[in-house]
């Protein structure tokens, strides 16, 4: 008789990090961010290891375990329902047949790469349950989901299955971090292991007041406190920015969300103004200037003319987004412009987007917009030679240096309101405060 086989189950350690700042050093220039001085060659701390004699693994027969055994495989480029199944070892030769017909289990086929199909196989090598989470992260409700399939024989026959889809709403938990820009602003945040969601929003909060295309320099930094939602100990997603400080060329920018009720709500500074202003100053985030506002020769006719915007170079298909508030007085095709909006805005105010490659679905004349919403794609369409949005800023109806001109300030909070918020930011500056002098410290540390 043949000996029964053995195995060494082995558990990975899961390490848990509780850090409260990291030093961020940005080793790469995220895609358009604006490079600034190359940083100067840090001394490396040194690196001390230790060692610890570990007890020998105890050795387990098969029939000593407990539970399934779980095999877990991600999704590769390319990949295959078939070469997935076969990749996880399950040998059930009706589930294929039943995940391609069953209605209830047309969501396999989103087969996203990076994403994680698990199955439990029993001591018969039998499928105990398939589980796909195909929507990590989604909103219902206005609370962040998990969407997963899962897959199971059914108990009157073995050979036949049932599939369900399942919600779960995540956990929210707070993180902080602090960073220092070398040379760019995905490169500290990455150094930083903030999310680039988080470093976008980061943009667009303080949007009105740093131009993050030319305005960034080497030792600028920034802290921000933050929301991160996760799944059964994952990340995934991240949340809205709680608060926020960046010192840019010596001047301190602090945003916080307030929450204004009935889903309402905003950033404002430590005293109740409102940071964002009624616009933002781009309307593509990460992009590049390829041509000002003023006198040029057109790239197309050759003749010296008024250049009435700016012209903000990015791929085709980068998404374009409102700078303010407020209505769609035009949308359609305009000669030169080629595919263009123009949006309406108060006192006076107008801005029009040109040149795009298509609008975004559902969008008419009428529509109201909010600030930061998406409302095209850039595109080379009209009088262009290649891709780039045309963006002008307009005052009753007269075009303006969008670069240049002081942009309207929003409303701020009533009396009562900004009460409420300063007990709030009170709460965050104390956090922030501790995390610049934990830096602080270890900077030294670092000097030593």
């Amino acid at each position: 008789m043949q000996p029964k086989p053995v195995m060494t189950p082995t558990k990975r350690p899961k390490i848990v990090q509780k850090t409260l700042l990291t030093i961020a050093l940005g080793l790469f220039v995220g895609a358009g961010a604006i490079a600034v001085v190359p940083p100067t060659k840090e001394p490396t701390p040194e690196i001390y290891q230790t060692s610890t004699l570990l007890e020998p693994p105890i050795i387990q027969t098969l029939d000593d375990q407990d539970g399934p055994f779980v095999h877990q495989t991600s999704i590769r480029q390319g990949d295959t329902l078939a070469a997935i199944l076969k990749r996880l070892e399950v040998n059930e030769p009706k589930l294929l047949h039943f995940l391609t017909y069953d209605e209830n289990a047309r969501s396999i086929y989103k087969l996203y790469p990076g994403r994680t199909i698990q199955v439990s196989l029993n001591e018969d090598n039998r499928l105990q349950w398939l589980r796909y989470n195909h929507t990590p992260a989604d909103k219902e409700d206005g609370v962040v989901v998990s969407r997963w399939l899962e897959v199971t024989p059914n108990p009157d026959d073995a050979d036949d299955f049932s599939a369900q889809e399942h919600t779960l709403a995540a956990d929210t938990e707070v993180k902080m971090a602090e960073g220092i820009i070398t040379n760019s602003l995905f490169g500290a945040t990455d150094q930083a292991e903030v999310p680039d969601a988080i470093a976008l929003e980061m943009a667009e909060v303080l949007g009105s007041k740093i131009d993050f295309m030319k305005d960034l320099r080497k030792d600028d930094r920034f802290r921000v406190i933050y929301e991160s939602h996760t799944n059964q100990g994952q990340t995934i997603a991240a949340g809205r920015i709680l608060a926020l400080e960046f010192e840019n060329q010596g001047t301190t920018h602090q945003a916080l969300w307030f929450d204004e009720g009935e889903g309402g709500g905003g950033y404002y500074d430590f005293e109740g103004n409102s940071i964002q202003g009624a616009f933002l100053r781009n309307a593509i985030k990460f992009t590049r200037i390829s041509s000002t506002f003023g006198k040029r020769r057109h790239p197309i006719h050759g003749n010296w003319r008024n250049h009435n915007g700016v012209d903000y170079a990015a791929p085709s298909g980068t998404p374009i987004q409102a700078t303010a508030d407020g209505v769609v007085d035009f949308i359609g095709s305009q000669r030169g412009y080629g595919n263009v909006i123009i949006l309406r805005h108060h006192s006076g105010y107008s801005t029009l987007y040109a040149h795009q490659s298509r609008f975004e679905k559902g969008l008419k004349k009428g529509d109201k917009v909010s600030q930061g919403q998406r409302i095209g794609y850039v595109g080379a369409t009209g009088w262009a030679t290649g891709p780039h949005l045309h963006y002008e800023f307009r005052i009753n109806d007269k075009p303006v240096d969008p670069l240049s001109v002081d942009l309207p300030a929003a409303k701020a909070l009533a009396a009562d309101e900004v009460k409420q918020l300063q007990a709030l930011a009170g709460k965050y500056q104390k956090q922030l405060a501790l995390l610049k002098d934990r830096t602080e410290q270890r900077l030294l540390a670092l000097a030593d």
